[in-house]
């Protein structure tokens, strides 16, 4: 089982550098004046810029928005990527400045859907029972990472929701790898508070400690 975690994540590495690699070319041509380049970049990025825009929403048309967005403000500032970070930590620091503008001109109230925090609802057994136990956790892990801040709620949704890693976290947020630790364990302990508050049977059921 743990050799095929780690084929699979040796996979994955190999894919993300295949498509640095890809992107990097796109964005040269596109410098040199190849109108045809940028539209392939978007294509390359689009999936993952819209899914990240809905987790931060959590309203599908809303997130096509926000992508819209960003991939304007991607053709204005394209200019000053730094070839020597990754694109896709560039674009996704972009993507969530970018839903929290939304979200604070639009001054409503979100929740995100944390379906995999540190896979405790996550099961390959079904039954209803378990189903509806875990429908109740999502809402209540919803409400909880609501009332994070701005900061911690990106490092808790880029680490633990979306699966980026520390050192990319922190390029993203252009803050030190510690202070993204600092705001995942703020994240965490005070999710885990308000959740043994709130439901300290669920955290159980669930075997969140």
């Amino acid at each position: 089982m743990e050799h095929k975690k780690m084929s699979h994540a040796t996979r994955n590495e190999s894919s993300n550098d295949a498509d640095e690699l890809k992107v990097k070319s796109l964005v040269d041509e596109h410098q040199s004046g190849d109108a045809n380049a940028f539209p392939k970049i978007v294509k390359m990025y689009k999936t993952q810029v819209v899914a990240l825009a809905y987790k931060m929403v959590n309203d599908y048309d809303e997130a096509a928005d926000v992508a819209q967005i960003v991939f304007v403000k991607m053709s204005r500032n394209l200019w000053r990527y730094d070839r020597r970070r990754k694109f896709y930590t560039w674009l996704y620091r972009i993507t969530v400045n970018a839903s929290i503008d939304y979200i604070r001109k639009n001054k409503r109230h979100y929740h995100e859907q944390l379906d995999n925090y540190h896979n405790a609802i996550e099961s390959n057994v079904y039954t209803p029972e378990r189903n509806f136990r875990n429908g109740q956790l999502r809402e209540e892990l919803s409400q909880a990472a609501d009332r994070l801040n701005d900061k911690q709620r990106s490092a808790f949704l880029l680490r633990d929701v979306q699966g980026c890693r520390v050192d990319d976290v922190a390029d993203i947020m252009e803050i030190p790898e510690a202070t993204v630790r600092w705001y995942l364990h703020r994240a965490r302990t005070k999710i885990r508070k308000d959740l043994l508050r709130r439901c300290p049977h669920l955290l159980i059921l669930a075997g969140i400690r």
